[in-house]
């Protein structure tokens, strides 16, 4: 087992996963900041660890097994936040998206179970000698993925900003309308490249 830098940032960023689903649950918009500033560095060190790995080269079984686990963790992990606040607004704070109301189960179920036949998929692949790389669909699903989660936590933090700052005026009518726009946007193109990139990796390798 070699322990190299971009597996130690690959097993940091396993480690926040759970902070990231908890801090949104904690009361105040601070917690919902923190949350929104931890989950752009573990999506950033994703980017950095496989890029460390690559220009050191110091890629590894150990890095090809923890990065797609701390990827699937992180998904999940946000994931749980999202779903329940959206679906159980507060007398304070309405934490529900524009023009979706709460996350769809089936949008849930989708998001998730891409993942998880990806990977199973990979694994059977891979048994037949088989190596199946991410393909460009599969990386604009993850970035969209990714900007629908960072802008609902940050969604989740100005909700709970506007009724503890009392907040009013033109700003924030524009920016509550703006920012939720770009969460409801974000997750139907998340939708969309989910079921896209789904249907590249089974027709590319349909063989199987």
């Amino acid at each position: 087992m070699r322990w190299t830098l971009p597996n130690i940032i690959t097993l940091a960023r396993i480690c926040l996963t759970p902070v990231i689903a908890l801090l949104p649950f904690i009361q105040g918009y601070w917690p919902k900041v923190i949350a929104f500033v931890i989950f752009l560095v573990a999506a950033f060190s994703d980017v950095v660890d496989g890029w460390l790995a690559r220009r050191s080269n110091t890629v590894s079984d150990l890095g090809k097994l923890l990065d797609p686990i701390a990827d699937k963790l992180l998904l999940f992990a946000t994931l749980i936040p999202i779903f329940w606040m959206t679906r159980h607004p507060t007398i304070l704070v309405d934490y529900r998206i524009p023009w979706w109301g709460s996350l769809p189960v089936w949008v849930a179920l989708l998001l998730v179970g891409r993942e998880v036949l990806i990977t199973v998929f990979r694994y059977f692949a891979l048994r037949r000698g088989v190596v199946i790389p991410a393909v460009a669909a599969g990386k604009a699903k993850a970035l969209a993925q990714n900007i629908f989660i960072g802008a609902t936590i940050a969604w989740f933090a100005w909700k709970d900003a506007i009724a503890e700052l009392k907040l009013a005026g033109t700003f924030r009518n524009f920016w509550d309308q703006f920012h939720g726009a770009v969460v409801a946007i974000t997750l139907a193109g998340a939708i969309v490249l989910t079921v896209y990139s789904l249907g590249v990796y089974l027709y590319r390798y349909r063989a199987l």
